[in-house]
């Protein structure tokens, strides 16, 4: 107590028992109210969420949609609860929605740290189109295996085997190649190595077997099965990126074939050096084959590819080896069935056929040009879809995005094509008495390569049967027109033509949809 203690007497004269009185109480002035400072002073937000949306600025900026912002709260532990006590909205998504709505958006361009997967080595590109071309070299050191007296088919005893082993070849190793492909894909480069051990050797088997059927003189069904093995060869360098090692396979063919075309060769010698190139090929193959199976760990895990995906590459094998053999043996075909047309309307029999000479076609320079071209094609395969993951990145709306990648597109098959013609001026000039390519020629050839670009483009992004059965389409319709006796530089212009119309309005608007890109 703080109050004095003492005794009081009763007024009245009787004591009464003491009484406790205190002080009393200090009364305090009312104090003023106290005015509350305004917000600037104390630093504080008139919005919690202004200050969310500082601390998530960058977040918030490169967001897309609220969604990803309420993503990023809700595993930062942002609750519905805590929303409502702590910003005031009633759940996390609304605060994500009016997040989005504060920060503007900041869309990121290209950065020297952006790792594009689709950048691809122009070098590896070169020498892959030369592997693609050497090989023709082989045909001028086989050409007199080939009875060039006498006709079969319409063609020179010979190449009709040839051709259509070759068909058989391009067919069977486009499926094993996409097999041994989709095996590396899922990092089992041993099941890809034994797959490529078991394919080659059963598609050279197959070719050389087809050939036999045709039949022809020996030496150029010998040539046919030499060549298949080889196709089965070079596929399994290439799909296990040993490019290399061909371009040492087909380093004496192709000294062989510059003294052949300087100096008059036997054709024992030739004989030999075509077996050099291809021991070299089959001795590389299956020592990269030995290598790549002895050195894959076995995985516990027992897996199978189901065969009939392999189907749409095999049809489109077929489809593209068919086109290509039309755009270089058309002519020949065609003067082949004109004779032997004019022959059964003169009782001329078949030595009226053997005896009509066949005109020189500007066909070769073309077919040296498309096969040269395949590196730059593969090339821009890998360019165009950098350049897309690139627009995908910077381009702010799905409209900008198609048009951006329909230039893209448009681009790239112009420099495909550019090339090729530049190609085919330059292998005109040294090719020894060609003619020069005319205007339908050199159309026909490039809505060839046109569409066998669009094709493969297509067939990267997963539309094979698409373009398996475009391409096989116009392959028919110009082998049944061409057997018909119409013209070929013709067919090739309506048959490559409509392919390549078809296959661009399939790939502009498909190839320009966001979701084919991620």
């Amino acid at each position: 107590m703080s109050g004095p203690i003492r005794l009081v007497p009763d007024e009245g004269g009787a004591e009464r028992t003491m009484q406790l009185r205190t002080l009393p109480l200090k009364r305090r002035r009312p104090a003023a109210p106290v005015e509350p400072e305004p917000a600037e002073q104390l630093g504080l937000s008139a919005d919690p969420l202004d200050e969310l949306a500082e601390r998530l600025h960058d977040v918030c900026a490169d967001a897309v949609h609220p969604y990803e912002i309420a993503a990023f709260l809700e595993s930062d532990g942002l609750s519905d609860e805590q929303a409502a006590l702590l910003y005031g909205r009633p759940d996390a998504f609304t605060v994500a929605e009016e997040l989005f709505e504060k920060v503007e958006r900041r869309y990121p361009g290209q950065s020297s740290e952006f790792a594009n997967p689709w950048r691809a080595d122009p070098w590896r590109c070169v020498v892959r189109g030369l592997v693609f071309a050497l090989p023709g070299l082989g045909y001028l050191l086989g050409a007199n295996l080939f009875a060039t007296a006498r006709l079969r088919f319409g063609l020179p005893s010979g190449m009709a085997a040839l051709s259509v082993a070759t068909l058989v070849s391009w067919g069977f190793n486009q499926a094993l190649a996409h097999r041994a492909y989709r095996w590396l894909g899922r990092l089992r480069r041993r099941e890809a190595a034994v797959c490529l051990a078991v394919g080659a050797p059963v598609g050279a088997l197959l070719a050389s077997a087809a050939a036999y059927v045709v039949g022809g003189p020996l030496d150029a069904l010998w040539f046919a099965a030499g060549q298949s093995c080889y196709l089965g060869a070079a596929t399994a360098l290439l799909v296990l990126g040993r490019e290399k090692f061909l371009l040492v396979a087909l380093a004496p063919a192709s000294v062989g074939a510059g003294v052949v075309l300087a100096v008059d060769v036997p054709q024992a010698v030739r004989t030999v050096v075509l077996l050099a190139s291809l021991t070299l090929a089959v001795a590389l193959c299956t020592r990269e084959l030995l290598v790549a199976a002895r050195g894959g760990e076995r995985d516990g895990t027992r897996s199978a590819l189901p065969i009939r995906q392999e189907v749409p590459h095999l049809l489109f094998g077929l489809a593209c080896g068919a086109l290509t053999l039309i755009a270089g043996l058309g002519e020949t075909i065609h003067q082949a069935v004109h004779a032997a047309s004019h022959a059964v309307h003169a009782h001329g029999g078949a030595h009226a056929v053997a005896g009509r000479e066949l005109k020189a076609t500007p066909t070769g320079p073309a077919m040296i040009a498309l096969t040269l071209s395949l590196g730059l094609a593969e090339w821009l395969l890998f360019r165009y879809r950098a350049m897309a993951v690139a627009a995908l990145r910077t381009s702010h709306t799905t409209g900008q995005f198609t048009r951006r990648t329909g230039g893209i597109l448009l681009g790239c098959l112009f420099i495909y094509l550019t090339t090729v013609a530049a190609l085919d001026a330059a292998a005109t000039v040294l090719w020894p008495g060609a003619p020069s390519l005319g205007v339908p020629q050199l159309g026909a050839m490039l809505l060839l390569g046109g569409s066998l670009w669009l094709a493969l483009l297509l067939n990267a992004f997963g539309f094979s049967w698409s373009t398996a059965l475009i391409c096989l389409a116009a392959a028919t319709a110009e082998s049944v027109g061409l057997l018909t006796g119409a013209d070929p530089i013709v067919l090739q212009l309506i048959g490559c033509g409509a392919a390549a119309i078809v296959l661009t309005a399939i790939a502009g608007p498909a190839l320009g949809r966001t979701t084919q890109h991620r």
